[in-house]
């Protein structure tokens, strides 16, 4: 059993999502990060660095329980766990490793940057011109490459995964994904997936 920390943001959806897709049975706990839950104690023991999500896996390795934080490394674990959504060849699986580095260092923050300044600092003009520009840019590249292939990594992987939930937020950021034809493509994709609208709806 997989027992799953999160809350409603970006970066909790990409565990959500990913545990639908693969299959596997979890348990909810609902971190509420406005409230200051990431900082309680026990949920510290689970991801030191108290942000979300986190999980243990009752059954990990050798049958022991074990603790994983950080999105990307939750869904790589789950991806080898599962041998689902990340290929064995070696080419294809570093293809899909890049993608998602892609979005652990560049979409997440970016797009959370601009989230900030365009929501919450609407007085810093510097600050929402600097990371709208980057989000824009970076929607450009995903459009360049979805122009060439159905899914980031080619084949459907945990670099979708990784990303979707991000542009979801596509109003936030203010851009109109008909600027970005391939993004929309790809995006109406995974939307239509039953897995991925299940995901979405983590925590209830």
């Amino acid at each position: 059993m997989i027992e799953l920390y999160t809350w409603g943001t970006p970066n909790g959806k990409k565990a959500s999502i990913m545990l639908e897709e693969v299959g596997l049975p979890y348990n909810v706990h609902p971190i509420r990060i406005m409230e200051g839950d990431q900082f309680k104690p026990d949920y510290v023991k689970i991801n030191p660095n108290s942000k979300i999500p986190a999980i243990t896996d009752t059954e990990g390795p050798g049958g022991k329980p074990i603790n994983i934080f950080e999105s990307g490394a939750i869904l790589i674990y789950l991806a080898e766990k599962t041998g689902k959504l990340m290929s064995r060849d070696p080419a294809a699986r570093i293809e899909a490793i890049e993608w998602l580095m892609f979005q652990m260092g560049g979409v997440g923050p970016m797009f959370g940057q601009a989230h900030h300044f365009l929501r919450q600092a609407k007085d810093n003009t510097y600050g929402a011109e600097r990371y709208s520009k980057e989000t824009r840019r970076l929607y450009g590249v995903m459009n360049a490459r979805l122009g060439q292939v159905p899914y980031l990594a080619t084949d459907y992987s945990i670099a979708d995964v990784a990303t979707y939930p991000w542009v979801s937020r596509y109003e936030w950021h203010q851009v109109d994904l008909a600027e970005f034809p391939n993004v929309k493509r790809w995006f109406d994709a995974i939307s239509a997936r039953p897995a991925v609208q299940r995901g979405m709806k983590v925590p209830s």
